[in-house]
């Protein structure tokens, strides 16, 4: 039996990637500062502790070995550094969640190569204020350059699914519904989506693979914020009143200046299919428009 560790894992794409686990018969420990309540009962071995304490998580973790780790909730390179001290010598591979962020709007279609964090330059000491794009490539830096053990790191995009307590999705959805503004900046930019259960299961695909280094990790196929727009259109009835500006309150969360979409063949080269972008975003938009 496999013992795994997972650093967040009560919300979203992580709770379930969490009963995946189980699913498969791993003994499962999760680390949450206790928030939000899981569903898994005495199936797991929940350790409520802030993970940024880190005398507290050593505190807590005592002088357990881990098959696997994975960290959902590593923000900033120092936790990074503080996790790397913590584990090393005690894990057999460790995965951290990382983003689509690491790289530049624009063109070309993104690979992991456009982002290299083996030579990416990490400022001593860290910065104490950074956004959550340069916040990633730093992790991954410290990682990558600094860990004893293997590691992979996950870029994932914006992730969607019925338990997305961002409601990035649902908010074009309403917005529609109800004839309010959308601001657009750029209708015809491609980007890159997953939805919640194939992130989670291309996680737990990793943990069982000999696959290590970065990973873009995103459905087959890409969508611009007018695509998906005009399909929530067919599923309401209703017409969208796009603008390239509106007030911030009606802004999309896929408004992005420039094409934003990655490279997956690295990922399916070492053996997993990702879902068609097309199978299963426009059931889902129609089941959302079709909730009260």
């Amino acid at each position: 039996m496999r013992q795994v560790l997972v650093l967040g894992g009560t919300r979203f794409f992580g709770k379930k990637l969490v009963e995946l686990l189980l699913k498969a018969g791993d003994e499962v420990t999760i680390v949450t500062r206790g928030a939000h309540a899981h569903p898994f009962g005495d199936q797991v071995k929940h350790l409520k502790v802030d993970r940024t304490q880190v005398e507290e998580l050593e505190a807590a973790i005592g002088d357990a070995r881990y098959d696997v780790i994975y960290d959902n909730i590593c923000y900033m390179p120092k936790e990074a550094e503080e996790a790397i001290k913590l584990f090393a010598g005690r894990v057999g591979k460790y995965i951290v969640t990382s983003t689509l962020s690491v790289y530049p709007f624009g063109e070309p279609r993104k690979a992991e190569a456009h982002f290299d964090p083996q030579s990416y330059l990490i400022p001593k000491p860290y910065p104490h204020e950074i956004n959550y794009g340069e916040g990633k490539r730093l992790v991954e830096a410290v990682f990558f350059q600094g860990a004893p053990f293997p590691v992979t790191a996950v870029r994932f995009p914006i992730v969607l699914g019925e338990d997305d307590y961002t409601r990035r999705l649902h908010f074009h959805v309403e917005h529609v519904q109800q004839g309010q503004p959308l601001g657009i900046p750029n209708a015809g930019a491609m980007m890159s989506f997953i939805d919640a259960d194939d992130a989670a299961s291309f996680l737990e695909w990793l943990g069982r693979s000999e696959a290590t280094g970065p990973f873009n990790a995103c459905s087959r196929g890409e969508i611009s914020p007018g695509g998906i727009v005009e399909l929530i259109e067919k599923a309401t009835g209703r017409t969208a009143y796009a603008a390239l500006e509106t007030d911030e309150q009606h802004s999309s969360p896929f408004g992005v200046p420039e094409p934003w979409y990655m490279d997956i063949s690295k990922a399916e080269s070492a053996g997993y299919t990702f879902k068609e972008l097309s199978d299963w975003l426009p059931p889902f938009i129609e089941k959302l428009a079709g909730e009260k």
